[in-house]
């Protein structure tokens, strides 16, 4: 599990400049609280060759003293958690009314669903001809295609087991990756009014995959920071980002700042 955690946090911290380690808790808060109010601004063209070019500047950008923080505070909480991993996934897989209720997870999130969720946004905005709405799209898409990307690399590099014993495929889970990436884009567009119903929706998805007994606890937890990071790569320029993660003496720590 030690070496599973390690493996984002070592890719995002080879881009990274040392001082991200070492920096004051308020010197690596100030980039986050300095950055200018509104949602990220809504580029000149959103055609798919603006789209594609987009996805590639943003891989370009993954390696990132922000991204690192949230990749060690994801790994943090993963390891913290590891030791209950067991416990808590034989009482939701024993448990009928766990299952009753997490069952549509499976399907609500799977890569399939929130691709074309995503891309019926995109292709909306493009034919009514509102950017706005296209550019949406195109942050969703991106964030999907990014967190797919880094949960994929790490699911065939630390080849965790499943609970279930179905495959080694296990951390990080992609579920929690992928929605989390979605409401992380959704809350740089819309601020937290319109983004709670989709974190709600991101955490009901990442738990749905533990009464499944697809995945444990830590691969959720860690899921969900890959998703976060994906987002907030995706649509780096803009609004604010009010919780943020830093990279403190001994370890890491998110912050919520009003």
């Amino acid at each position: 599990m030690i070496r599973s955690t390690c493996v984002l946090l070592s890719l995002l911290a080879l881009a990274a400049p040392l001082e991200a380690q070492t920096a004051p808790i308020g010197e690596t808060l100030l980039p986050a609280l300095s950055q200018p109010a509104g949602p990220p601004p809504t580029p000149p063209h959103t055609g798919v060759k603006a789209l594609l070019k987009d996805l590639v500047d943003d891989f370009a950008h993954l390696p990132s003293k922000e991204n690192l923080a949230w990749a060690s505070a994801g790994g943090a909480i993963a390891l913290a958690v590891h030791p209950a991993d067991k416990e808590v996934n034989e009482t939701l897989v024993n448990s009928d009314l766990a299952n009753d209720i997490f069952k549509p997870g499976a399907v609500l999130g799977q890569s399939l669903t929130l691709f074309a969720a995503s891309g019926a946004i995109y292709v909306t905005g493009r034919l009514r001809h509102e950017p706005k709405l296209s550019h949406v799209g195109m942050d969703l898409i991106q964030a999907l295609a990014i967190s797919e990307a880094l949960t994929q690399t790490l699911k065939y590099t630390t080849r965790r087991e499943r609970p279930d014993g179905s495959g080694a495929t296990s951390f990080p889970s992609g579920h929690a990756a992928d929605t989390f990436a979605f409401a992380t884009a959704l809350e740089r567009h819309l601020g937290w009014k319109g983004a709670v119903p989709a974190y709600a929706f991101a955490s009901y998805v990442a738990i749905s995959r533990l009464p499944a007994n697809r995945h444990w606890l830590s691969d959720a937890v860690f899921g969900s920071a890959v998703g976060i990071i994906a987002g907030r790569t995706v649509t780096r320029h803009g609004r604010p980002f009010p919780v943020t993660a830093a990279v403190v003496p001994g370890g890491a720590a998110v912050f919520y700042v009003r």
